[in-house]
């Protein structure tokens, strides 16, 4: 079975320089997977056949493993031997609740050290990511709807903890993967204007080299989050 070609499946273009046709392939296939994932056509906990994703999506299966090695990466597939892949359990409501546990203990932190220690270009930085939220809608029935946001507003915090100038906070933030395993819950459709006042309260704090005042509103966006996916209406 030959590749699809690359122009059906995305633009071989991202900012402005090409990129080669195989890469543009398997961006494509990988974002069609995780779309699967995030929006239950893919059951959590469902095994997930390399050959059957290859005939729906009309590609050889060596996209399709390359996406699935990215989303195990991601934790939004496990792999097990002589098992194949299969999609990961959604959260539960402790497995929520732990999520911002520890995001309530690491990103305060990052904020307030993002304030102190942030160089002019990393500052850029996060204000862009809160300007291109403006312009994503923050919820919609499927992920290919809110998937802008939804990775903007990841975007936003990794900068945050990138620019706090400590590497291994920056990476344990990056493993908790806690926007993919949020959003995979399906968006809120209130959330998104919310959402965008919290992050303006973070970068102004920030902007303003406040550290105290950085922490205060990250542990507010924070809890507030979490209350919002507390009261989400059952699917």
């Amino acid at each position: 079975m030959s590749d699809t070609p690359a122009d059906q499946l995305g633009s071989p273009y991202d900012g402005g320089v090409p990129k080669p046709p195989r890469q543009v392939l398997a961006d494509s296939v990988y974002e069609a997977i995780k779309a699967m994932v995030m929006d239950h056509e893919i059951q959590p906990g469902a095994r997930v056949g390399i050959e059957a994703l290859a005939r729906t999506l009309d590609v050889s299966p060596t996209p399709v493993r390359e996406a699935l090695a990215r989303l195990e990466s991601e934790d939004l597939v496990t792999k097990r031997s002589l098992a194949g892949y299969r999609a990961t359990e959604l959260l539960t409501p402790q497995g929520l609740e732990e999520l911002f546990e520890m995001r309530l203990l690491l990103e305060p932190r990052a904020a307030a050290l993002a304030a102190a220690n942030a160089d002019e270009a990393q500052l850029d930085r996060i204000e862009s990511f809160v300007e291109e939220m403006r312009e994503r809608p923050g919820s919609g029935e499927t992920y290919v709807l809110y998937s802008e946001f939804a990775a903007t507003d990841q975007r936003f915090h990794e900068a945050i903890t990138a620019a706090a100038g400590r590497p291994l906070l920056a990476e344990a933030v990056s493993r908790l993967h806690s926007h993919l395993h949020i959003f995979r819950l399906s968006s809120l459709p209130s959330a998104g204007p919310l959402t965008l006042a919290e992050h303006d309260r973070i970068l102004r704090a920030i902007l303003r080299r406040n550290a105290d005042r950085a922490a205060e509103a990250m542990t507010e966006h924070l809890r507030r989050s979490l209350e919002r996916q507390r009261n989400r209406p059952e699917e």
